[in-house]
């Protein structure tokens, strides 16, 4: 049985894409929880102001505070301030949404973007949102720096991504997605086509220094009548002068000094 706090994260994870609020029921059901148990779960976390009840119809909701604990971590890292730059010259020579994820404890998660189409369909997912590994361009740019057993080893502990719930071409089997990261290898980056979702492109590639392993990836996305493939290749060299760039810049960031101390040495000593 899973304990108080392992309940309480799972609330917040669940309702961490609700804006709205859900209710208690709701909850509930999608947690596989008792009622009552759900309810105290709910009650503290709005006690300690993690959560607030919608008067308006009695769901439930995060507050601010949650998002801003997750600021004050990346501002701390100072990773964002590092990338803009580079991710806002990406999305401006692109046209196209750019997006930087971290690695942090075995999972991918996007922390910044900058959104680079002037006009059209603007493709604009939510920040602070794990990456499906098996689904996802960054996911499979991540896996791309590893074996394929470390690879398949993540994506068995996550699961694979639903067609129904991403796009028509997302695999769905160990061949499938081996495949698919083979070809990535060859590129040097990731491309997907309807994988994430219906009707949308991507491609992405590692932010690392060798032989230290990925700190990230660097992504740009798009709907497919525009991100082309021949379009996606075209850009493939300035996707992967972005990510070394930002791999040479991450020294600058407490988080991945204190992560990789002798890398950043070797560096200083030449």
């Amino acid at each position: 049985m899973a304990g108080v706090l392992e309940r309480a994260l799972a609330v917040m994870e669940y309702l961490s894409d609700k804006p709205e609020g859900e209710p208690l029921g709701a909850i509930a059901e999608r947690l596989d929880l008792p009622q009552s148990a759900a309810h105290r779960v709910v009650t503290e976390l709005c006690r300690c102001g993690y959560v607030r009840q919608v008067r308006e119809h009695g769901a439930y909701a995060l507050t601010a505070r949650v998002a801003s604990i997750g600021l004050s971590y990346l501002a701390a890292t100072g990773i964002v301030d590092i990338a803009q730059p580079l991710i806002e010259r990406l999305a401006e020579i692109s046209g196209e949404l750019v997006r930087l994820a971290i690695v942090d404890d075995g999972r991918l998660t996007w922390v910044a973007k900058v959104q680079g189409a002037r006009h059209g369909l603007r493709y604009d997912p939510d920040i602070g949102a794990e990456a499906r590994l098996s689904c996802s361009a960054s996911g499979h740019a991540w896996m791309l720096t590893m074996t394929d057993e470390q690879a398949l080893d993540l994506v068995a502990r996550q699961g694979f991504g639903a067609p129904e719930d991403y796009g028509p071409n997302a695999p769905t089997t160990i061949a499938q997605l081996i495949d698919i990261l083979h070809a990535g290898r060859q590129r040097g980056y990731a491309m997907i086509n309807e994988v994430f979702a219906p009707g949308m492109t991507a491609m992405a590639a590692p932010v690392q220094r060798q032989p230290e392993p990925a700190i990230g990836v660097l992504s740009i996305a798009g709907p497919a009548m525009r991100l082309t493939e021949a379009r996606m290749l075209a850009l493939g060299p300035e996707l992967l002068a972005a990510a070394e760039e930002l791999a040479l810049a991450s020294l600058a960031s407490p988080m991945f000094r204190k992560r990789f101390p002798m890398q950043g040495r070797n560096d200083q000593a030449a």
